[in-house]
């Protein structure tokens, strides 16, 4: 069973749970400019941001507690640049000093035993929150970026209206995101587009809605990014 909510404690994020009885079957996971931190069952580990659909199935059960992070936050939570860790799964023992991640470790399992996976979501937002505001706090510039990419800037315009040239923004993205601006404009649209279809929306409605040319553009786009066509997605 899969459940999320908004963060009550890192703005932007959503703190999910998942339970799995069963072997789970396989199950596809689509870029959608975030980056996850995750419990899994004793095991804390870093989901990078994906350039495609990564495929994975679920050992049997599963107990996931996770925190998944707005495009461009990460970062300033896990201390290091996101396009280190770009379509990848990491324990996070790789990337923190062995005290940080045996701190924390213990701190989750002792949650899980005495109050399930919420109170575990409730430890990773903690080390989130505290993390986030000896970085300094959410940069605003990313949030204007992402904003002006998810309305259908271009690159340029968005160069443009950061003040930058289009190859300082590349640069610039990199840490934060993972990749470029190019990638991220076309990841955001395509998770705009899979909403609205969810929200059952045609596929001809979400195609001028999202921002595409026509349907045969979203079509490409989708199994580009996902791998298999808008509908089985849905």
């Amino acid at each position: 069973m899969y459940r999320e909510r908004a963060s009550r404690r890192v703005a932007g994020a959503t703190a999910w749970t998942r339970t799995v009885c069963d072997a789970g079957a396989e199950h596809r996971i689509v870029p959608d400019g975030c980056m996850d931190l995750i419990w899994l069952s004793g095991v804390l580990m870093v989901a990078g941001p994906d350039t495609r659909a990564q495929l994975a199935v679920s050992p049997p059960r599963a107990a996931y507690a996770a925190l998944r992070f707005p495009p461009g936050l990460a970062p300033a939570v896990l201390g290091l640049p996101a396009a280190d860790l770009r379509d990848q799964r990491v324990d996070l023992t790789q990337l923190w000093p062995a005290a940080d991640t045996r701190h924390l470790m213990d701190a989750c399992w002792s949650s899980f035993g005495s109050g399930g996976l919420d109170t575990v979501v409730a430890d990773l937002e903690a080390v989130a929150t505290r993390r986030l505001a000896a970085a300094g706090g959410a940069d605003p510039w990313v949030t204007r970026l992402v904003g002006w990419l998810r309305a259908g800037s271009t690159v340029g315009a968005a160069a443009d209206r950061a003040g930058l040239s289009e190859r300082q923004l590349h640069r610039r993205c990199l840490p934060l995101f993972g990749y470029g601006p190019k990638t991220l404009g076309r990841v955001l649209r395509f998770d705009h587009a899979l909403a609205l279809a969810r929200a059952g929306e045609s596929f001809a409605d979400v195609a001028v809605d999202a921002g595409y040319a026509d349907q045969a553009h979203l079509s490409r786009e989708v199994r580009s990014l996902a791998g298999v066509p808008l509908g089985a997605l849905v």
